[in-house]
């Protein structure tokens, strides 16, 4: 089994690697810093294929899969879990970096879901996996380009999964609570100290968006200054 795991180098991605190296599977790892994919691959004595991609850059969203496949074979599944994140107020944030976010965030997944999927639908088998977010349910103030581009991820995976089932094709749509990630500690550090994150939100978020919005304005601490 082939698997491509987008954001390879720390946090969720990281992880799945390493569940996917367990299971034996052939792994091709994509992220911008080739020093941790490198010394991440040291961790299995399965065949990995490294991609140094940065995907806020249009040119090397798709460039590296005909590569890897001819590496490792066909991709089976395909784990679209790169992304960044912008914990600022919505006034102050500059558009470039909006637009950065979005471009990887949410345009990245969009682009390699449809450029792997023709290949899986055109041989009747795949999965391809996306890793939204609970903030694409429950939008969460001082994050709104990060919900925005999260909640038309999700929103685009959900219908893919009807879309591509006739295809041969699964689609998996993750929403991932607060994880202890750098990207969640660097972002949760932006708000007031008095930042509480109460468990029950998932189960809440999922089920009752709408109370969960009204939650999350009322106890979200303001952002930081700067």
């Amino acid at each position: 089994m082939h698997v491509a795991i987008t954001g390879a180098s720390s946090g969720i991605g990281e992880a799945l690697a390493r569940e996917y190296f367990s299971r034996r599977a052939q792994v091709t790892l994509v992220a911008r810093r080739r020093d941790l994919l490198e010394k991440l691959a040291k961790e299995t004595d399965t065949k990995t294929h490294l991609v140094q991609a940065d995907l806020s850059d249009p040119a090397q969203v798709t460039s590296w899969v005909d590569d890897a496949e001819r590496a490792l074979g066909p991709i089976d599944v395909l784990i679209n879990n790169a992304g960044v994140q912008i914990v600022r107020a919505f006034l102050d944030t500059p558009f470039d970096d909006a637009k950065r976010l979005i471009q990887i965030d949410l345009l990245a997944p969009l682009e390699l879901s449809q450029f792997v999927g023709r290949k899986m639908a055109a041989r009747k088998s795949g999965t391809l996996v996306d890793v939204a977010s609970m903030a694409a349910i429950a939008p969460t103030p001082g994050m709104s380009f990060y919900n925005a581009a999260k909640a038309g991820l999700a929103g685009a995976s959900e219908a893919l999964r009807a879309e591509l089932k006739e295809h041969g094709v699964h689609v998996v749509t993750v929403y991932p609570g607060p994880i202890k990630t750098p990207m969640e500690t660097a972002g949760r550090a932006v708000y007031g100290e008095s930042f509480v994150i109460y468990p029950f939100m998932n189960a809440l978020g999922r089920h009752f968006p709408a109370m969960t919005r009204v939650l999350l304005d009322a106890f979200t601490p303001k952002v930081k200054p700067g």
